[in-house]
């Protein structure tokens, strides 16, 4: 009860200061969000002392000898532990990241600071998550002596279970002792089913009140957002000035498209599509600009921002941009950087070949695929035991417990069940990376049906793996993804029911030739997507906030 106290007196001091900003001086206000801020990070000071030592403490224990280990196990756990001391100035996957002058000059490389990660649902196993642990391998290869503390809500998990599951849903391998999950209390102010109405703010100042937990478990030295929480980077530089900020956004939370939905007629974009009609059509819009604005000038305080699409950049520059934007990708509110979410291309195209058709794909076509009502649609005017050889509609994807995923699931059973194609239609949840690899090798057409897919992982999944692809001609895989590079297309659009029907009867019917000549396409495509490509750019920008805290 303390707590929450603490927390909605912090809540009623920002709700005043929006209030009576324009009658309070600038540095009057500073002071009082400073004063809140030396006190947390008083209260603070032994648990950050605490994680060091802890971190420090696991360090040199994973480096002792084990005295029952054969010589050959312990020279490679030696030259392991060795790896994580050695500085790699060229960053993962051997691109430079900066200049071995530079990093001398700055001691960048022996910088052993705490980057705090704010992403409260870490263990959900989907895209977001993989960016996440990337990030923290990143980070770990960059920086050996900084510790990576995440922010969670996942109690149910230890630090030990996690970054097992991270390894088996990921194939990503952390060090074990610069982890750290800081478990947070409040997660449930953040859950959309908490707001019945005006969710946006709601989940808004829900996340002051989980940021306001977080930081009074530790003040790390540099604050990034992973999950899309603008509203607790910028409580972050309000009570802690010198804590430089970075956000990583999969999708704003609000857009201009959401906007331009009210009044759109066809019905296809989105939940809201057609919904500015009457009189609580109007609240509704007034209500999503006023939070457009709010988000934009919250947005501005952040000092680093990386967005994971094209498509979500140009709606982080309209909406954040307090200059005149540009796309010159510099990091920053006007000019966000598009760092591409890491997806396992280089793994996928060394375990999958594509020189020939596939025999496997010869025998059955497997749909594998994320949202799919628009395909079960396109199924009764095109039912699937009318094509030879039968195709199988493979259902594959994390799907978060005591969710919104789960009802969706059991709907979308339903509806194979009543659209008579059940018995053709399997549905895995929560797969571990083995069995996509598996369902990717044989695997003829990816399909993705999502209207504005901010990225689209899964469609890279299917590029690199070799499938031909069909997706939503809108989002990510319009902008970056599924586009012609100047050799030929890669895959294959749409946007109406009529349009994925006849995409995926001119998918299954190429020629042998042009299958393959298609695949390959997309394969090369595929290479700008990689962890490589990730790692890169994501220390580019970080780098600069590692720097600010000198």
């Amino acid at each position: 009860m303390a707590f929450l106290s603490n927390a909605i007196l912090v809540i009623f001091v920002l709700g005043v200061t929006a209030i009576f900003l324009p009658r309070l001086s600038g540095s009057v206000l500073g002071l009082v969000f400073r004063g809140i801020g030396w006190l947390i990070r008083r209260r603070t000071r032994s648990r950050r002392e605490y994680v060091i030592a802890r971190a420090r403490s696991e360090e040199e224990e994973q480096r002792a000898p084990r005295p029952k280990a054969s010589s050959n196990s312990l020279a490679r756990s030696q030259a392991e532990d060795e790896d994580w001391e050695k500085v790699d100035s060229s960053g993962p996957g051997g691109v430079n990241t900066t200049s071995s002058s530079d990093s001398e000059a700055s001691g960048d490389d022996e910088w052993d600071g705490i980057v705090g990660f704010f992403h409260p649902f870490c263990n959900a196993g989907g895209g977001g998550e993989r960016v996440l642990w990337e990030a923290v391998r990143a980070t770990q290869r960059r920086w050996p002596k900084a510790i990576c503390a995440i922010y969670t809500g996942d109690h149910e998990v230890n630090k030990a279970t996690m970054l097992e599951r991270v390894e088996n849903r990921f194939n990503i391998h952390l060090h074990n002792p610069t982890v750290v999950l800081l478990y947070l209390t409040t997660r449930k102010y953040v859950v959309a089913s908490s707001y019945p109405y005006m969710t946006l703010l709601g989940q808004s100042l829900g996340s002051l009140v989980v940021a306001y937990d977080a930081f009074t478990l530790l003040v790390p030295d540099v604050f990034v957002d992973t999950m899309g929480y603008a509203f607790t980077l910028a409580m972050c530089k309000w009570l802690f000035p010198g804590v430089p900020t970075g956000a990583y956004v999969h999708y704003p939370t609000i857009s201009t498209d959401m906007l331009a939905s009210l009044d759109d007629k066809t019905g296809v974009q989105g939940i809201n599509s057609g919904a500015g009609k009457g009189l609580k059509g109007a609240v509704k819009r007034r209500y999503w600009q006023l939070f457009a604005q709010l988000y934009g000038w919250v947005g501005r305080h952040i000092d680093v921002v990386m967005c994971n699409s094209s498509w979500t950049a140009a709606h982080i520059r309209t909406i954040w941009g307090k200059d005149k934007a540009t796309t010159t990708g510099e990091g920053t509110p006007s000019s966000p950087a598009v760092v591409f979410p890491p997806t396992a291309v280089t793994e996928l195209q060394s375990t999958i070949k594509v020189d020939t058709e596939i025999p496997a794909r010869k025998k059955i076509t497997r749909w594998f695929c994320a949202r799919l009502r628009a395909f079960f649609k396109s199924a009764r005017k095109t039912p699937l035991t009318q094509i030879s050889p039968p195709p199988r509609l493979v259902l594959i994807g994390s799907v978060r417990h005591a969710s919104p995923d789960e009802t969706h699931i059991y709907n979308l059973r339903l509806l194979a069940h009543e659209l008579r194609i059940r018995d053709q239609t399997t549905f895995l949840c929560d797969a571990s990376w083995p069995a996509v690899l598996s369902h990717l090798s044989t695997a003829s057409v990816g399909v993705n049906g999502m209207w504005n897919e901010h990225f689209g992982i899964c469609v890279v999944e299917y590029q690199a793996a070799g499938l031909i692809c069909v997706t939503h001609d809108s989002g990510g895989p319009r902008e970056d993804i599924v586009i012609d590079l100047g050799d030929g297309a890669t895959g294959f659009r749409a946007e109406t029911e009529e349009q994925f029907a006849a995409a995926f009867e001119a998918a299954l019917a190429l020629p042998e030739a042009e299958k393959v000549a298609m695949r390959q396409r997309a394969r090369r495509s595929a290479l700008r997507f990689t962890e490589e490509e990730f790692s890169q750019k994501w220390l580019t920008q970080v780098t600069k906030l590692v720097k600010a805290t000198r």
